[in-house]
């Protein structure tokens, strides 16, 4: 209805603080379960913040760690938020085939739904994948029945992005119904930039953020796409010792800074579950160019 603000999709990307992108050559897979578990609190305190801002949210959850915490999956959607897959361990799409992509996705969705007692049908892939290398990521996942992804990050970036995507919902693939949602973006000078949440979020002044995201609503009346991590509220986590300085900078800056400027930015702005965006947006959703 007019006059009525656009609702942003809120979402957090579950993941425990060992299994980061950033610290992937630093700390092997084996060695996680004898790491100390930090996620089951960390999201605790985020379902109390959404509960106490009245928003709903979509839980891009790694099957990794839904198996070890089922209790914690059902509380997810019973407080009325979306669980969706983040993949089974943080494997990045562009180091599988398509055929280990496939087993990833179920894997993952499996054990989620069997925690949860809920269809999965969303999905995001770990630190934004999908991108010009993996051009049957989209057709796999819409041949298992997805209704929605929210995998790819339309910027520059050393560690992700592909640039060339469009900056809002587009279909992926011919024929299918299923709507990739990209992370947002914000033009400024001209350019792309990233603006929708994560380390860009708890570095650069809460004033960026709330300027992108009224950008994107009022001046091209979409709904900004959010994201963060439940480590990212975490400032006594562990240091990973040996980590390359730059992983370092990026993963430990403004820690405890960064619950102060969720509370503000979820009372600010209407937010909602990823599900409830895509089928908003799926009228909107543009062909991906060939």
């Amino acid at each position: 209805m007019a006059g009525q603000p656009i609702v942003n999709g809120l979402s957090v990307d579950v993941e425990d603080w060992f299994q980061v992108g950033a610290f992937e050559n630093v700390i092997d897979r084996g060695d996680w379960d004898g790491l100390a578990l930090r996620v089951e609190d960390n999201v605790a305190r985020i379902l109390d913040l959404f509960a106490e801002a009245g928003v709903k949210a979509t839980f891009f959850t790694l099957g990794w760690v839904a198996q070890r915490n089922g209790g914690l999956m059902r509380r997810i959607v019973e407080g009325g938020h979306e669980l969706a897959s983040h993949g089974f361990d943080h494997a990045r799409v562009f180091t599988f085939d398509r055929g280990q992509f496939a087993e990833d996705i179920v894997r993952a969705r499996k054990i989620l739904e069997d925690a949860s007692g809920q269809a999965v049908t969303g999905y995001r892939a770990p630190s934004f994948s999908i991108d010009a290398r993996t051009p049957w990521a989209h057709a796999e996942l819409a041949e298992q029945g997805y209704r929605y992804s929210s995998s790819v990050a339309p910027v520059a970036h050393d560690h992700y992005g592909w640039r060339e995507a469009p900056r809002f919902a587009f279909r992926p693939v011919a024929g299918a119904d299923m709507v990739e949602i990209p992370v947002t973006t914000a033009i400024l000078g001209g350019r792309r930039v990233a603006a929708g949440g994560g380390g860009f979020f708890r570095v650069l002044p809460y004033g960026f953020s709330r300027w992108a995201i009224r950008q994107v609503n009022r001046r091209e009346g979409r709904p900004a796409v959010f994201y963060f991590h439940p480590w990212e509220i975490d400032p006594e986590q562990p240091r990973v010792a040996g980590a390359p300085i730059k992983s370092r900078l990026r993963h430990y800056t403004n820690l405890a800074r960064m619950a102060p400027k969720l509370r503000e930015l979820v009372h600010e702005f209407a937010w909602g579950r990823m599900d409830q965006i895509a089928s908003r947006e799926a009228q909107a959703a543009v062909p991906l160019a060939a």
